[in-house]
């Protein structure tokens, strides 16, 4: 209640922040190029400047192009104008402008005898720039009819409309990344899911085959494959509830690398707006295609992998508008590795007059593929699996070939976003997503199963199936207002979202993979509601503030259908329903110093929460939830400028994080199990450095250390207790892209070299031992000529032998007659050997000749 008369109050004292348009001082049109195609018409290019503080351009894209002739000579002539910088409150503000200009044909070019502002063109005569507005699709100002009327009369033939000031959202937390791909999408990558590896403290790992979501280690946790890190696709949540693989299993693999413009990646939960899964931080995936036109690309590679994309833009609309297409297949790396998969992808966005616009996203997705799955490390040492007799063909075999899984995704989206009055933000977003997956495991081999009388050992083979649909509505408000300086300092938003699924496990047979015992088989509808407010207050100009507090209430269905037909009481019906209700609040908050124009120190803290698998609970429970609370402390540095030609960021913090409830693998089940509370105690540094378009690299360490705190051991000794099997204490991370041009035989050449490299420091495992460390490196090239380009990537450079995924457990494959061991011995799943692919890619801009 004290939360909300806070927002209450400071609604009250908000007021409308002015704001100056920017102004016009050398402006010198473009000349028609020599080489230009005749007009019939008038051309038109509509530019994107960014215009800084000092009123210089540092930045120019094409919005609508008209054709690449014309496209050059406006942007040539861009870069080189100047404006008195937009101001609000008399302080200098970036902006982003679109600046239509014009190309006439010879005939109105006769009639022009001036540029605007009196400067005289030459022959051929220049354009003619007629508007000057300002996009706020990621915007913080204001907008009101006071502005529009001085932007009119702030020069002749100069018009200018401010409707917003395009600065990105303040960080939550030092570890809160905007993260653009840009240059860095260079880099090697299989799928959009490696694109989490630009955040620090990040790894990835699959046990389960090209299809199967990845296990992320995020910030010293093992999230799984979800159930400790938030995904969201442009506002869509991804994670699944109650999934049969593991609560909150979230798939990354149909997005199309080449449709994600950004991530933001908030390690912690700091943000108001993260809610359920968000206990190591929150990953959203955000789509644009900054080129227009279309890209085809085809690549072949080792191992028979097949890789076909398609992309288009249309060249008359935006960034957020495109279609896409991906087929990939291959045979893998080793047996039992093959996969097919496919994703259609489209996103229209419709401008409802200034001052709206919706957005229209679709996607489609199927995936077949199968799994080597894991194998015992004293079987490959001594040859005894179903293989060559050879070192890599023991490394890199199987023992069940009924492994592997199938999965299937359609998701539509509809978001509207509203300018309102005084500068305020409405953002409307209802969407659809229908899922279902089956995925087969074997971990154990033949220990798991009891078989009924004299039966033989059937297997451990496992099969867990999920079908479900998902149906929400997503919204947040933000009031043009101000409140000590601050613009739009307060953001309400809600969540609503109703899933139901059908989430089953299975035994299978070792011969023929038949299933012969049901593990769980439920019926689960849950409803998720929830509302946040954050609001952010300056009261010093060195001082700015943020506190924010989420609620969220579930309420789960859970039709069980696999209860006994008899009970001690005699014959029953094998299905019971059970209802359950859950309730929590996380307050977050956080205080940013800036103790110089570059450098900012940056202290958040914060509650979060994992709802319950709807599997573990019982009739009129009140729903337990794991919580988690972190706090973190560290220092951020930004040097860039229109007089540099490079952008330099650094980052750096330690951070603390306590969780009730924790999960780790339990091969028995071939899923995460809970284990009880455990903590972390973590630093990472990171920086990144942009030289104009020509290089991009960024890297990365992390460090963690993940305990079991001992019973009855003080909070504060977050160092103190058993170590956590499997999560690796030290990450490193090397991205880096290098772009240019060559003159070969009077012809203009593209080049590109990239490189990305991991390093993982030994994990532990259970039984006081550990793994060995990973040291991989990835390198691609690439050469363009006009429309074609050719590239090469080698993955694994070194072709080392190194394990993906390492486990220490009691097993027996040797079969079902065979004495099992009770010894505990190390499994592991493969990682690729080195690995070699060649790309061919088409840029075709059907209408860059058109006048």
């Amino acid at each position: 209640m004290w939360i909300a008369m806070l927002v209450l109050c400071a609604v009250g004292a908000l007021e409308e922040a002015p704001i100056s348009p920017p102004v016009p001082v050398e402006v010198a049109a473009p000349v028609t190029p020599g080489d230009a195609p005749v007009l019939q018409d008038t051309a038109t290019v509509v530019l994107r400047l960014t215009i800084d503080e000092v009123g210089a351009v540092s930045r120019v894209e094409v919005r609508e192009s008209a054709g690449a002739v014309f496209d050059r000579a406006a942007m040539g002539a861009a870069v080189r104008w100047k404006f008195e910088p937009a101001r609000r409150s008399g302080v200098p503000l970036e902006v982003q402008v679109d600046v239509p200009v014009h190309f006439a044909p010879m005939r109105a070019r006769e009639a022009v005898a001036e540029t605007p502002h009196g400067a005289t063109g030459t022959t051929p005569a220049p354009p003619v720039m007629t508007e000057l507005a300002v996009d706020d699709s990621t915007s913080s100002g204001a907008s009101s009819e006071e502005e529009k009327a001085a932007s009119r009369s702030s020069s002749p033939g100069f018009s200018t409309t401010v409707r917003g000031v395009a600065e990105a959202p303040p960080p939550v937390a030092v570890g809160d990344f905007h993260i653009e791909v840009g240059q860095l999408a260079d880099v090697p990558r299989n799928s959009a899911s490696d694109l989490m590896l630009l955040a620090p403290g990040v790894m990835l790992a699959n046990h389960g085959g090209e299809g199967h979501a990845e296990t992320v280690f995020i910030r010293g946790f093992d999230a799984g494959e979800g159930k400790d890190v938030e995904m969201r696709l442009n506002g869509v949540p991804l994670n699944e509830v109650s999934h049969a693989h593991g609560h909150g299993y979230a798939d990354t693999y149909f997005i199309i690398p080449e449709l994600v413009d950004s991530l933001r990646v908030t390690e912690g939960p700091y943000d108001a707006s993260q809610g359920d899964f968000g206990v190591a931080g929150t990953v959203e995936y955000q789509l644009g295609l900054a080129r227009r036109g279309l890209t085809a690309s085809a690549s072949y590679g080792s191992f028979a992998s097949r890789r076909l994309a398609l992309v288009w833009g249309p060249p008359e609309s935006s960034e957020a508008t495109f279609v896409g297409l991906l087929l990939r297949q291959g045979e893998g790396f080793g047996p039992n590795r093959s996969f097919a998969n496919a994703t259609a992808m489209a996103q229209v966005e419709l401008r409802l007059g200034d001052d709206t616009r919706l957005r229209l996203l679709g996607a489609s997705y199927g995936a077949r593929f199968a799994s080597a799955g894991v194998v015992r490390e004293t079987d490959v040492v001594d040859a005894r699996l179903p293989c060559a007799a050879d070192a890599d063909s023991q490394f890199f075999c199987f023992y069940d070939e009924n492994q592997g899984g199938a999965s299937q995704r359609h998701l539509v989206s509809a978001e509207l976003q509203s300018r309102l009055k005084r500068g305020g933000r409405l953002v409307q977003q209802g969407y659809v997503v229908l899922r279902q997956t089956r995925i087969r495991d074997n971990f154990t081999g033949f220990i798991q199963d009891t078989p009924p009388g004299e039966d033989a050992q059937r297997g451990d083979g496992t099969e867990g199936y999920y079908r479900g649909s998902t149906l929400g509505l997503r919204g947040r408000y933000t009031p043009g207002l101000t409140l000590l300086g601050q613009s739009r300092p307060l953001e309400l938003g809600y969540v609503a979202r109703y899933d139901d699924v059908r989430t089953r496990s299975r035994r299978l047979r070792d011969s023929g993979g038949a299933p012969y015992s049901t593990l769980f088989d439920n019926q689960v509808r849950t409803t998720n509601l929830g509302g946040y407010a954050s609001l952010r207050v300056q009261p010093l100009d060195w001082l700015a503030l943020r506190v924010g507090v989420r609620l969220d209430t579930f309420l789960f269905g859970v039709e069980d259908l696999n209860r006994p037909a008899v009970d001690r009481d005699g014959p029953r019906i094998p299905e019971e329903s059970l209802d359950a209700y859950g309730f929590f609040a996380s307050p977050r908050a956080s205080a940013e110093v800036k103790l110089s124009p570059r450098l900012t120190w940056l202290t958040s803290a914060g509650l979060g929460a994992r709802s319950s698998d709807a599997a573990a609970l019982s009739d009129a429970e009140l729903a337990p939830y794991a919580r988690v609370a972190s706090g973190e402390t560290g220092l951020g540095w930004r040097l860039e400028g229109a007089s540099r030609p490079y952008s330099l960021e650094a980052r750096g913090a330690v951070f603390a994080t306590r969780v009730s409830q924790d999960f780790v693998f339990d091969e028995r089940l071939g899923r995460n199990q809970p284990i009880g509370a455990s903590q972390r105690l973590g630093a990472f540094a990171t920086g990144r450095l942009q030289w104009e378009d020509w290089l991009d690299t960024q890297a990365s360490v992390a460090g963690a250390r993940a305990t079991l705190p001992a019973p009855g051991a003080s909070a504060w000794k977050l160092w103190d207790g058993a170590v956590m099997p499997y999560i690796p204490a030290l990450l490193g991370r090397v991205d880096a892209s290098v772009r240019g041009h060559v003159t070969v035989a009077g012809e203009r050449l593209g080049w590109n070299v990239a490189l990305g490299h991991s390093a993982v420091g030994p994990r532990p495992l259970p039984l006081n031992r550990y793994s060995d460390p990973v040291f991989l490196f990835d390198v691609g090239t690439r050469a363009r000529w006009d429309w074609m380009e050719l590239g090469v990537s080698v993955e694994n450079v070194l072709d080392a032998r190194w394990r993906e995924t390492e486990l220490n457990y009691v097993s027996n494959f040797r079969g079902p007659d065979a004495p099992a061991s009770l010894l505990a011995t190390r499994h592991f799943s493969a990682g690729a050997p080195r690995t070699f692919r060649g790309t061919f890619t088409l840029y075709l801009d059907f209408e860059e000749d058109a006048p």
